[in-house]
């Protein structure tokens, strides 16, 4: 179950289409101090990642660092990523809309597991990024 918090905050972030580094400071203090509990909140700040237009450079640092915690650690076996947590993580890092994040979430995730029990695809690095509407990628 997704924190309500979290949810509050994606709603906003949506809205605004935009993350700034005051939102990752009440990500990192009041949303998530003890990091990522759930893959449904996961899922949904991987989501944020891909769609929203603008974030500020540290979102991207704090993302890796929280994903791979909770991937890599959050589980038991630790260091150990099962088949369908695998499945489930390329399902995200795999995607046409992929982003540098996504490529340094699993490099991440390559260096940090100690075993993987199903296939980790790398993403694509020539993977193209996103255009938006005012041109930027």
């Amino acid at each position: 179950m997704i924190n309500p918090s979290l949810q509050v905050f994606a709603n906003k972030v949506r809205k605004v289409g935009r993350i700034s580094c005051g939102d990752i400071k009440q990500l990192q203090r009041d949303i998530l101090p003890d990091g990522i509990s759930c893959r449904d909140g996961a899922e949904l700040l991987l989501t944020l990642e891909r769609t929203v237009s603008r974030a500020d450079r540290a979102f991207s640092d704090w993302l890796v660092a929280m994903m791979v915690d909770f991937v890599v650690w959050g589980t038991r076996p630790t260091g150990v990523v099962d088949a369908d947590t695998a499945a489930w993580f390329a399902s995200f890092t795999t995607s046409p809309t992929g982003t540098r994040t996504m490529r340094h979430l699993a490099e991440e995730l390559g260096r940090e597991m100690e075993h993987v029990a199903g296939a980790l695809p790398s993403p694509d690095r020539h993977l193209r990024r996103p255009h938006f509407k005012d041109g930027r990628r």
